[in-house]
């Protein structure tokens, strides 16, 4: 059975992207603009992440206002920086609250995620996550996502190593305290287990104690493992990386979608990511003519390469500008209405985008979408599959 389906990155309008980019406003305004809020950690570790998603929204904004706006209105974008902290990250809900906001774009990362999903599941407000992967940061009915899954993404790795024979002795290094590593961790091991893959070690490691990975990596290597599956952030895969290279230990590294960054760590030895393998939704290094357009008007803006997540923010509010245009809402509606409209609203429409291909949605907030698996290779990320968009 083919891993993925065909995938391709195409979508939305190149002329869009090619207009002269206006600011959108800042918090005033009544019933005469789409007041869209958006939250993620844009400081901190996890600074990367939420920054780039803003930067992407934000792009994305600004091009939709200079087009006209989302049936003839104006949209104002909010982001608050949430310190990847789910405490944190509900205060900042209200804050929005308090502003008038009548869509979420957020959160960015899953812990917060979850935390404000039963916030806004209370108030009845809808809820699209551009980058939040675990299965709880959509489990109330008025949240959806825009990227895959944690348990996609764990499935998703199982099945690409067994078609592809990448590994005869597989370990596994995973973090569990954190929501996002623990989802793709159990579904890898479960998958793994129905293709008949064969794990020989699996080690944890906590929020407490992410910096020396030692121990781990010695029963790894002890057990002549041949490849090390890493789902967790790319900041304790550059701690891991240059700790399996002092104890010679250079094992086929893969990885999933919180790999992206991990050429851009402080004081990291890129040259050490080599060779690194990772599931991911977009690639700069994509020919597609969508894609390129929007990769020139993030640089034009912001002077360097979008990741995945600015183009997962990019995508998300050319995702709530479908729906709503899709069912003829208005800014002046109450945030209850406009909630209920486009729950079933998503359940209609088809979206294409730089890290969507004729993405659809099901009643339970996900997308139908697969990730592309990428390699590091002298410093960029080549797509090594699907083979019809692989980059030399």
């Amino acid at each position: 059975m083919k891993m993925f389906k065909k995938i391709a990155c195409i979508g939305v309008a190149t002329t869009l992207l090619a207009m002269t980019l206006t600011a959108c406003g800042g918090g005033s305004g009544g019933d005469d603009v789409w007041r869209i809020g958006g939250i993620g950690p844009t400081t901190g570790g996890a600074g990367l992440f939420g920054q780039s998603v803003q930067n992407g929204a934000q792009l994305a904004v600004d091009q939709i206002n200079a087009a006209g706006g989302i049936n003839g209105f104006q949209i104002e974008f909010n982001f608050q920086d949430d310190e990847h902290d789910a405490e944190i990250s509900v205060n900042a809900y209200n804050s929005l609250k308090d502003w008038g906001m009548q869509i979420l774009l957020g959160t960015v990362t899953s812990n917060p995620a979850i935390a404000v999903s039963e916030e806004a599941y209370q108030d009845n407000l809808f809820m699209l996550t551009p980058t939040a992967t675990a299965v709880r940061a959509i489990a109330p009915p008025n949240a959806f996502r825009v990227c895959f899954s944690d348990p996609s993404q764990g499935v998703a790795s199982a099945r690409y190593i067994h078609e592809t024979n990448l590994a005869e002795r597989i370990a596994i290094l995973y973090d569990s305290s954190d929501a996002y590593s623990t989802g793709i961790f159990e579904t890898f091991v479960a998958e793994a287990d129905l293709l008949g893959l064969n794990i020989v070690a699996s080690e944890a490691f906590t929020a407490a104690n992410r910096t020396d990975f030692s121990v781990q990596l010695q029963i790894a290597q002890n057990a002549d493992a041949d490849l090390l599956f890493m789902p967790f952030y790319f900041q304790e895969a550059a701690l891991v990386l240059q700790q399996a290279y002092n104890m010679d230990f250079q094992p086929i590294f893969f990885s999933c979608d919180g790999m992206d960054g991990i050429l851009d760590v402080d004081g990291f030895d890129a040259t050490l990511a080599e060779g690194v393998m990772f599931l991911a939704p977009f690639a700069a290094t994509s020919q597609d003519e969508t894609t390129q357009a929007f990769v020139q008007a993030y640089q034009a803006e912001f002077g360097s390469l979008p990741n995945q997540f600015a183009a997962s923010g990019y995508d998300g509010i050319f995702v709530l500008k479908a729906a709503i245009e899709h069912a003829n809402l208005t800014p002046d509606m109450s945030v209850s209405d406009l909630t209920d409209a486009l729950v079933a609203t998503m359940l209609e429409i088809t979206v294409n985008g730089v890290t969507l291909y004729q993405a659809t949605w099901s009643a339970d907030g996900e997308p139908d979408k697969e990730p592309l698996v990428l390699e590091i290779r002298d410093g960029i990320y080549h797509i090594i599959y699907p083979e019809e968009f692989a980059t030399n």
